[in-house]
């Protein structure tokens, strides 16, 4: 493993601050990603218990605590094991030195006689009666790690690479884990009457008809354009809130066309411009191919709305939130409340899974104005359903073209994408976002220019743009609207689902327009082996060679992607057939993500990622009209169902020698183009924007009938 100083361990440069040597005869290992359903903490805890010679049951893991834990910004990017991983792997190696270094002295022997187990040292192999816990004490852990400890060899694990059950599922899957649950004494409930959008100013608000239809006992809480609902039966405060929005009135609503909703809207409006790349399209003879593809916004919809708690008390906030970073979460809440962030406690406890920026910081902000206003008590507070399908930042609406020059034999010699998106990030404290109740306070916040991730961490439109194929000269034409009818933010892969959704339909066509096979295609154009490897042993699981000329219903694709071209490899061949609509027959799935630590989780991780990835080229779609979202509920917002999802198979390549690549995304890009390029087979025509609806699909037969 190399021996770079991880990035977390210099932004959090102390031993303790990762590590406490408990008096029970643990090991307390911190870190600050959070448990989202990804089973990262348990593939963390994995590392600590690997480095420091202890069994797992000897690893206390403390997640997401933005009073005890390391700084470790948000759980998003799949970079939680590249990071917080290494980070973890290099502070237990270290502190294992030193232990050693200090059992030595004790035990008047030389290090290379010791060795441990379980936290014992061993002279020789022979127990002695010497462990971590009589010799923590002597050593300062208060200083700065080195972060140059030579972890464990390979061949030398013994958790790592093993498939450990997630720490978190026994709980949750009894019921009770979630932040939903809780239920402290004397808490009381609240519902928020949410502004229809920034600037808008509350007219008038009719109190005694929502107390008539709360049918019992509320308290309102109102201050400038916030207001919320608060009382000890929760059933009543959903009642006020569910009434609410019939009995104000505001002033400065947005109005939205219907056409807005609709990536191909995206063209021509006011944004940000850049180009990157090859500076310009080069003199090429051959021919040029284009095409346009388009994917609408896209809603995370998390199965249980957003939920927080907060308790204000002794002058001090505590809040709990199931969002994707505490100390992000303490600091922009402090921000907001005029609060320092010593004042501020940010907990972190399980929620549904959001993949993303969605509602949860929003909702623990709510929770807090309330509890500052209402000390003593504990505050929970919960999003109706339509407030999260109508509130929640989405995944940008996207639009790509692509110009395409061939050379003579057929090869991609020069590569234009143009990409319209709003930004992928409006995380508060980003720059770019705020949490939202503060834009209904008393002096909300100024404007923000809209913003997004360089490329030297991914992109955030731009991600996965740059093909990973080798073309001589490809080049990106970035445009960043800045007027998108909706907020907008980070959800899962950012931009890399549509564009490589386009990509690797260009793939296709390219292939076909030479005459060669779509797999040989791609093989003919990478270098990269590890690249090569999974696209062959994908096709080698699907049978790709017997997949057929397609054209009558049936169709089977494959796709490849890098993602962010710099972690885990991804190769999906999708089998489908298509009458009216697309059913899934099966997917599979090889991946590359270097050092394996938790087969199993890996798995999970990439069987979720296809499942999303379907649903989101198949199904869904935010619908908005008139005053806001329209799509506020499950028939009006369309997900895959269970009975849809096909047998998915995976397979995870062997890397153990190399360093262990994020993995959480890297299946939902393929996937979605490996659906679109299956269709296009079954159909014998392409269908070029998301999602591939059974209205696109009827226009699509038709348009070839009439053809």
């Amino acid at each position: 493993m190399s021996a770079e100083r991880p990035t977390n361990l210099t932004i959090n440069a102390r031993f303790d601050m990762w590590l406490k040597f408990q008096a029970d005869e643990t090991v307390r290992v911190a870190t600050g990603k959070v448990e989202i359903g990804q089973g990262v903490v348990t593939a963390l805890s994995q590392i600590a218990a690997e480095e420091l010679d202890l069994s797992l049951d000897q690893v206390v893991m403390l997640s997401g605590d933005s009073d005890q834990g390391p700084n470790e910004r948000y759980t998003s990017s799949s970079l939680s094991i590249m990071d917080s991983g290494a980070a973890i792997r290099a502070v237990c190696a270290e502190a294992r030195d030193l232990l050693l270094s200090r059992a030595a002295l004790r035990l008047n022997c030389s290090g290379d006689q010791l060795s441990v187990v379980e936290g014992s040292f061993l002279v020789d192999g022979a127990a002695s009666d010497l462990n971590y816990w009589d010799l923590a004490h002597e050593i300062d852990w208060s200083q700065a790690p080195e972060g140059d400890a030579k972890a464990k060899a390979a061949k030398d694990y013994r958790i790592v690479g093993q498939s450990i059950p997630r720490a978190d599922l026994t709980e949750k899957l009894h019921g009770g884990a979630f932040i939903h649950d809780w239920l402290p004494e004397g808490v009381l409930h609240a519902r928020v009457l949410r502004q229809p959008g920034p600037g808008a100013v509350l007219r008038s608000l009719d109190e005694a008809a929502i107390g008539r239809a709360a049918g019992g006992d509320i308290e309102v809480l109102r201050e400038e354009n916030f207001v919320a609902f608060v009382g000890a039966d929760e059933a009543v405060v959903e009642a006020a809130a569910a009434a609410a929005p019939a009995h104000a009135q505001w002033d400065g609503a947005p109005v939205i066309d219907a056409a807005q909703q609709d990536g191909a809207w995206l063209r021509g409006q006011a944004s940000d411009d850049r180009i990157f790349g090859a500076p310009e399209e080069a003199e090429i003879a051959g021919d040029r191919v284009q095409a346009t593809f388009s994917r609408p916004y896209i809603a995370h919809a998390s199965l249980a709305p957003s939920c927080a708690l907060a308790l204000y008390e002794d002058e001090h906030l505590t809040i709990w939130s199931h969002g994707q970073g505490m100390h992000p979460l303490r600091h922009n809440v402090a921000d907001v409340l005029g609060l320092d962030n010593g004042s501020v406690t940010a907990l972190h406890m399980y929620g549904a899974g959001c993949y993303g920026h969605n509602g949860a910081d929003d909702a623990a902000l709510d929770a807090a104005i309330i509890a500052m206003r209402m000390p003593g008590r504990h505050i929970r507070l919960q999003w109706r359903r339509e407030e999260e399908f109508g509130f929640e930042p989405f995944g940008p609406a996207m639009l790509i073209d692509l110009s395409v020059r061939v050379d003579d034999a057929g090869r991609p010699a020069d590569w234009t994408a143009e990409i319209w998106s709003p930004t992928h990030v409006q995380r508060p404290g980003s720059g770019s976002g705020y949490l939202l109740a503060a834009e209904a306070l008393a002096n909300p916040p100024d404007a923000l220019e809209p913003w997004d991730p360089p490329e030297a961490a991914g992109g955030g439109g731009t991600r996965n743009a740059k093909p990973y194929y080798d073309i001589p000269n490809s080049r990106i034409h970035h445009h960043l609207v800045t007027n998108a009818p909706v907020r907008t933010s980070a959800l899962r892969t950012l931009g890399a689902l549509p564009n490589v959704f386009a990509l690797e339909a260009m793939m296709d066509e390219l292939a076909m327009k030479a005459g060669i096979d779509p797999l040989d295609y791609r093989l003919s154009l990478l270098s990269d082996p590890r690249a090569a490897a999974v696209l062959s042993a994908v096709a080698a699981r699907a049978n790709w060679a017997e997949r057929g000329p397609g054209g009558e219903g049936r169709g089977v694709g494959i796709a490849f992607s890098r993602y962010k071209n710099m972690a885990a490899y991804a190769a999906v061949v999708v089998a489908l057939n298509v009458d009216e609509e697309v059913h899934l027959e099966k997917i599979w799935v090889v991946a590359d993500a270097g050092l394996v630590i938790n087969p199993d989780g890996i798995c999970n991780q990439l069987e979720g990622g296809a499942i999303q990835g379907a649903s989101w080229t198949l199904k869904e779609q935010v619908q908005m009209q008139g005053s806001g979202v329209t799509s506020l509920d499950w028939d009006s917002y369309q997900i895959l169902r269970f009975s849809e999802i096909p047998e998915i198979e995976v397979e995870v390549l062997d890397q153990p020698e190399q360093p262990s690549l994020g993995v959480g995304e890297c299946s939902v890009s393929p996937t979605a183009a490996a659906i679109g390029n299956a269709v296009a087979h079954a159909l014998g025509v392409r269908i070029h924007d998301m999602p591939l609806s059974r209205q696109r699909i009827m226009a699509t037969l038709l348009e070839q009938t009439s053809n």
